[in-house]
């Protein structure tokens, strides 16, 4: 039986099919990564510089009037010069400033999401600036004061919780009066009993309900607030650990010990977040040791050492020693920091200083040069935030 010869033109399909056919096929590839936004990486506070605000400078998101506000801080209605319009620019950003959050698409990313705070009341000064900002992109926003929280909001448009947990130490701690007769012996009038291996009661029973959580501490663990007559006393299992602790090393065995706690009770999806130190700006004393932030300029990049570095004994070197402590107690952890004291040690111009909203307060307390205007930094501090929270949920987590 005679070959059936093919026309070499027919057969050259099929070959090419085989030969496809034995190739082995690459597996497919992800998507390439999208560059990080302008103020969403965890470097954007820590390096860059306050410019003017570009044009046009747009108004603040909140007035006075915002119903989250507090009176402390609301320094236009106090009278207070208002503080410059500046923005952050940080170093990688090649001279763009980190962009305001946008509050109406921040909520809808955010949809059915709990974000929740917890520290001191730098987190509160924190909380207010965020809570007034999303206001602007929900009109019926409620206050909101479930679960323990101190102060927070509930945005109804797209089911979104915003709140903050007072617990100053992060760690329980409980007043123990003493006897009057050891009073007059040793001066002591009571301890404060912190047991670092327990949290405080204000968020111990939160961990599973925020999809996100800021902590911070640091501004109470001082002489200030726990003098020697009223000193803290740690325990540990419930024993009082041996040798006792002075407040640093104390802070250092709370901090570990809260972000071990952190790591096994906090849902891996959650983004846990870790607020640095926000640097005061006291000059000439301590707050009670007239202490004054009557300020309109912003400090030079050569002059924050000698305000901020713990080697030159300042009043000011409380952050920079604060943060060295929390960033030993989070290697290893999957809490991320959010860093913003480099960026808030050049603003001496925007704290309340004198302008407190009551009679007498300067004269109580001392001039506010902790805790800052708002408007002001803090809402900085949101952009950075929000831009965080968005990228991460960007990726799909949370």
């Amino acid at each position: 039986m005679p070959r059936i010869r093919l026309p070499l033109l027919l057969l050259l399909p099929v070959t090419l099919t085989v030969v496809l056919l034995l190739i082995p096929s690459s597996p497919p590839q992800p998507p390439p990564h999208s560059p990080i936004p302008c103020g969403a990486a965890p470097s954007d506070a820590a390096a860059g510089s306050w410019i003017p605000t570009p044009e046009p400078s747009l108004p603040p998101l909140y007035s006075p009037s915002c119903p989250f506000h507090r009176n402390a801080w609301n320094c236009l209605r106090n009278g207070r010069p208002p503080v410059a319009a500046l923005s952050w620019s940080p170093a990688r950003c090649g001279g763009g400033v980190v962009p305001r959050v946008d509050p109406a698409a921040f909520l809808a990313a955010a949809r059915g999401r709990r974000i929740g705070l917890v520290g001191d009341s730098l987190s509160e000064n924190l909380v207010v600036a965020l809570l007034c900002a999303l206001r602007a992109g929900d009109a019926g926003a409620r206050k909101w004061k479930r679960r323990g929280a101190w102060r927070g909001g509930y945005f109804p448009r797209e089911d979104v919780v915003v709140a903050y947990h007072r617990a100053v130490l992060l760690a329980k701690y409980t007043w123990q009066p003493v006897e009057k007769s050891k009073i007059q012996k040793d001066g002591i009038k009571g301890t404060y009993r912190v047991d670092v291996d327990i949290p405080a009661d204000d968020w111990v029973n939160i961990t599973k309900f925020y999809d996100v959580l800021i902590f911070n501490t640091g501004h109470w663990w001082g002489l200030d607030k726990f003098p020697k007559e009223t000193p803290l006393i740690f325990y540990k299992g419930g024993k009082p650990i041996e040798p006792p602790l002075n407040i640093f090393n104390g802070l250092k065995v709370v901090l570990k010990s809260v972000a071990s706690y952190i790591e096994r009770e906090v849902p891996s999806k959650t983004l846990k977040l870790w607020r640095t130190q926000s640097p005061r700006h006291f000059d000439g004393g301590e707050w009670d040791h007239n202490g004054s932030c009557v300020s309109d300029r912003l400090l030079e990049e050569h002059e924050l050492d000698s305000w901020f570095d713990p080697r030159f004994g300042g009043v000011n070197k409380e952050a920079r020693l604060v943060n060295s402590a929390i960033q030993e107690a989070l290697v290893n952890t999957d809490i991320q920091l959010l860093n913003l004291t480099y960026m808030s040690e050049f603003r001496a111009d925007a704290h309340p200083a004198i302008w407190l909203g009551k009679k007498d307060a300067v004269a109580v307390w001392g001039q506010d040069c902790m805790h800052w205007c708002l408007p002001g930094v803090p809402d900085t501090w949101v952009d950075i935030l929000a831009a965080r929270i968005l990228h991460y949920f960007k990726q799909g987590k949370g």
